[in-house]
């Protein structure tokens, strides 16, 4: 066995914090004594983690693509974590981005003196028929170990975990198709690596001096298509066999399309994926084995642990957490006519006999698989739509089922802002012709009671923005006030006063979201 010399003198700096990966290497690495510095577009979305306030912890915002945040991010680091990809961006062109965002890291490292980058790309046997995706994540190891900085480059098959996409493509595909229509990929072979194992890879790499300046296959145990990953999940679950059947004539793109309809993977998301899923991915060398010892587990024992994690609503990170939160400029913005006035609200309120702290629950746990106290089935209509025209819809549901972050997907939202027990915003993600949110406020006008307040906001875009806002205002007039009684319901309470609409500008409680300065 290599000698190991552990080196937790010095900064360890985190790129993609907030990501899947990176939000579950960052505790782990404070608990085993690391200081860390964790980099991220939207510092908000980890000031609300259990662990935000560890010594041992420095938040920082640093972007990519701003080479001064960048190089203010590293100074006086020892080592990175490369964690960030763009192709979730939802743009095309995420193989430029991730190129230029390659090129800044290298050179920002060098300017830094960094020690070591330590990088996690993917794993797929080079060729012509190498999909962009992880064409992409081969072209930034290849130019991240270009530089002065010695590289560990960590190639990694699919990766089994609760939330992680991959997994989340097999879990809802086995579950809601007894039979299934698929690509011939569904015969490729791989070896799946449990999230645990990655994550173990990651930190024995930085405790091991001779894994510096090598690129390394990461791999689990067991050979496997992922014909035979969906029946391992079936029997997992309890579910009968499913009948699978492989048909030439689907296309990565069709396949995309299928796997947004069917699973809360978009498709922007899903096209990439199901394109890098004919590519075999197997460990062509297992030298890591040898330098980070570590008991790796099979694929029934990591959708196992999967199952559990997501059974005990202890799921820490998702593949929807990436990305950067930021409110809009329209919402910040305290003038009510604003762009020539084109900015809509449907504002609700109501007062009740009790106190902020008994409300807060039932606002807090709305959406996901418990609705939305009010019109359900129309919710879903709207979902059903969305996901039909390449939005979210409502699959995506919560990470937990009693506690939200900032930057949590939640249904069609991003949860833009969470004060508890104070308030809610949620940005809509959907496809909508212009912008929206839904703000919660909770206040105490005085010892005893509370005044909750409903304001859903719209920025349409052109005329095709303004006829949706008022094609939908009955709507909203039917369920924004319902959902304001459901809520004091459902806290076992009852409405003082309304729900009645107000105008939140004549009482000065429009526009107070928080931005990134």
């Amino acid at each position: 066995m290599p000698h190991r010399a552990p080196k937790r003198n010095g900064k360890v700096l985190i790129l993609g914090a907030s990501g899947y990966i990176g939000g579950r290497l960052l505790p782990r690495l404070l608990d085993s004594g690391y200081a860390v510095r964790a980099a991220v577009r939207t510092p908000e979305k980890l000031q609300c983690r259990p662990y935000a306030q560890h010594p041992r912890l420095e938040i920082v915002q640093a972007d990519l693509f701003d080479r001064e945040s960048l190089g203010q991010a590293m100074r006086s680091c020892r080592a990175a974590f490369y964690l960030v990809h763009s192709m979730q961006s939802g743009t095309k062109r995420f193989a430029d981005r991730d190129r230029q965002a390659a090129i800044n890291a290298r050179e920002a490292a060098a300017e830094a003196g960094l020690e070591r980058i330590i990088y996690l790309g993917g794993l797929g046997e080079d060729g012509d028929d190498l999909s962009e995706h992880l064409r992409s994540r081969r072209e930034v190891g290849q130019i991240l170990s270009g530089g002065s900085v010695p590289v560990t480059w960590l190639r990694a098959a699919v990766i089994l975990g609760a939330g992680s996409a991959s997994f989340e493509m097999i879990r809802y595909l086995t579950e809601r198709l007894p039979v299934m229509l698929t690509p011939r990929w569904i015969r490729t072979q791989s070896q799946p690596i449990a999230v645990s194992n990655v994550l173990g890879y990651l930190q024995g790499c930085l405790e091991s001096e001779e894994t510096a300046g090598r690129a390394l296959d990461i791999c689990g145990p067991n050979l496997v298509s992922y014909k035979q990953l969906m029946h391992m999940y079936a029997e997992a679950v309890g579910l009968p066999r499913r009948l699978i059947i492989p048909l030439p004539v689907l296309t990565p793109r069709l396949s995309a399309y299928w796997i947004h309809l069917v699973t809360p993977v978009p498709a922007s998301l899903a096209r990439p994926l199901a394109e890098g899923l004919r590519n075999r991915a197997v460990c062509m060398e297992s030298s890591i084995r040898g330098l980070v010892p570590q008991q790796l587990l099979s694929c029934r024992q990591a959708i196992g642990r999967a199952l559990e994690t997501i059974q005990r609503q202890q799921v820490e990170t998702c593949w929807s957490d990436a990305g950067s939160l930021r409110a809009p400029e329209w919402m910040s913005c305290g003038d009510p006519d604003y762009a020539g006035g084109t900015i809509f609200r449907s504002s609700y309120r109501a007062v009740l006999p009790c106190r902020p702290e008994t409300v807060w629950p039932i606002v807090a746990n709305l959406g996901g698989s418990r609705g939305w106290l009010f019109a359900n089935p129309l919710w879903r209509l709207r979902g059903l739509v969305d996901r039909l025209i390449g939005g979210p819809g409502l699959r995506r549901g919560r990470r937990d089922h009693d506690t939200l972050r900032n930057g949590d997907a939640l249904d069609f939202w991003r949860v833009l802002q969470v004060d508890a027990p104070t308030k809610l915003t949620l940005l809509a993600e959907m496809k909508l012709p212009g912008q929206a949110f839904l703000d919660f406020e909770l206040r105490s006008p005085e010892p005893g009671k509370t005044e909750l307040s409903l304001i859903a906001g719209f920025l349409p875009k052109g005329l095709f923005g303004l006829l949706y806002w008022w094609a939908l205002y009955p709507m909203h007039r039917l369920i924004f006030p319902r959902l304001v009684q459901g809520i004091a319901d459902a806290a076992g309470t009852r409405c003082l006063l309304g729900p009645e609409p107000f105008d939140p500008f004549s009482e000065g409680q429009a526009c107070r979201i928080s931005r990134e300065p």
